[in-house]
């Protein structure tokens, strides 16, 4: 009966995703008031940990096989349309058709008028009655000319951000589909690198004695299947590859987990911050393999344009807030400007000298996720998808209560209020507090509970 209800609550999170995806207009968070997409991701939610109770009453083969199915429908279910929330994967496309033109995605910015052969009319569209119309499209002035450019591709007037790691991604992709079709191949990817993390996560969990069920924390996220498939973002394949280190380095191939962790880290630089959980008292073999993998990745596009393979980075760091300190939401009550870019790059090197000095990286899900978690409540940024790195170290420590995490951050990308934010990020860490001292066994459980919530090891 079991099987049939989880079952059953997967088809229904299949069906509101796809849903999610093709009924619901491109969302613009509004002023004032909620949209539909809002109750719908609440619903996704809720769906999402009732199919995680449910599955505590299957085992056995029947939960790996739901586990499996579950993360293939929602998957699919994701791909019913095109990004809901973000044109980034317009950008993933670009960047890979100016590649296989054979020009550098770091020379010209997409609406310089040298790349006009390239323009595709879903990346350009052209003008309607002298203005640009549709969803995801913007209005930008061609560079030189002035001249109005219409185009999905969000900052077009600059250089794209993304590290050589993710490019080499981008031109794989548009080397096999070409220029014409839209969205779907980053979607499709997204899709893959979902389900290969899904397989890596049960044989994982099997191999170390730990419950294979939790990697449906990883397969049935609503944030996967909307961050890392419907909008495609490069972030779910930097999840991936920290993953694939953190499991070389755990099963002693630490070589081959330092050259992971540098692709990792040369995708989205963001995956630097796993490193401290896998260094161990002999770090040197990841810190040469990680660094190598790491240059040499960036070499090719450096003799090639030099500094600017920095691209829009420092300027996004400057627009996002991270200089000034206001992107800190949290931070910022008790550090206001830029005390509080002090204050986090602190408690950021704190967790992470901690995290070194106690992990053991035969060992390191707990360390990652903590240093990851930490990490992302500090930083509090506004894009849910950054979480997508900390969910498979959630699913390898059966640390449920993290998940309050990419939640948090999803209502904030969804509803534009800084004080609501507060309150959920404030309630997450609250959270987490609780059940982390509640498995320490600071307070008084029966041996059941006790059980129940302690991960297997």
């Amino acid at each position: 009966m079991r099987i049939v209800f989880t079952a059953v609550v997967l088809a229904l999170s299949a069906l509101a995703t796809a849903l999610s995806v093709s009924a619901l207009p491109y969302y613009d968070p509004p002023e004032g008031k909620l949209e539909p997409l809002v109750f719908v991701t609440a619903g996704l939610w809720v769906l999402f940990a009732l199919s995680l109770v449910t599955l505590r009453g299957v085992s056995g083969r029947a939960s790996v096989v739901l586990v499996l199915v579950g993360s293939l429908a929602i998957g699919v279910a994701a791909m019913a349309g095109p990004p809901n929330t973000s044109t980034d994967s317009a950008r993933y496309a670009w960047d890979g058709i100016v590649q296989n033109a054979g020009i550098s995605p770091y020379t010209y910015v997409p609406s310089d008028p040298a790349l006009e052969e390239l323009r595709t009319d879903w990346l350009f569209p052209a003008p309607v009655d002298g203005e640009c119309v549709g969803e995801r499209i913007m209005t930008v002035d061609e560079p030189g000319t002035g001249d109005l450019v219409c185009t999905a591709i969000n900052r077009a007037t600059v250089p794209t951000i993304y590290p050589p790691a993710s490019e080499l991604v981008f031109a794989g992709v548009r080397a096999l589909t070409g220029s014409g079709p839209e969205y779907w191949p980053s979607q499709l990817l997204g899709l893959l690198v979902s389900l290969g993390v899904t397989v890596l996560l049960l044989r994982a969990l099997q191999k170390s004695g730990r419950d294979p069920r939790w990697a449906a924390m990883w397969g049935w996220s609503p944030l996967v299947a909307t961050e890392g498939i419907t909008n495609s973002h490069i972030d779910i394949v930097s999840a991936l590859l920290l993953l694939v280190a953190s499991l070389l380095v755990a099963s002693g191939r630490r070589w081959l987990g330092g050259a992971a962790l540098g692709v990792s880290i040369a995708t989205k630089l963001i995956p630097v911050i796993g490193a401290p959980a896998l260094l161990g008292r002999r770090p040197l073999r990841v810190i040469v393999a990680s660094i190598a993998v790491f240059l040499v990745l960036y070499i090719p596009y450096v003799i090639a344009d030099g500094i600017q393979v920095l691209g829009y980075l420092p300027g996004y760091l400057t627009e996002e807030g991270y200089e000034s300190g206001t992107r800190f939401i949290m931070l910022s009550l008790v550090a206001p400007g830029s005390a509080s870019l002090v204050l986090a790059a602190v408690l950021i090197a704190a967790t992470g000298a901690l995290v070194w000095w106690k992990t053991d990286p035969a060992n390191p899900w707990l360390g990652q996720l903590v240093m990851i978690g930490v990490t992302l409540l500090v930083v509090t940024p506004r894009y849910p998808w950054y979480a997508l790195l900390l969910v498979p170290m959630i699913a390898m420590t059966g640390r449920w209560e993290w998940l309050a995490v990419p939640l948090a951050l999803t209502e904030r990308l969804l509803i534009p209020s800084v004080e609501l934010a507060r309150v959920s990020v404030a309630v997450a860490v609250v959270f987490i507090l609780v059940m982390s001292v509640r498995r320490a066994g600071w307070v008084i459980v029966s041996p059941r509970d006790s059980a129940e919530v302690a991960p297997r090891e």
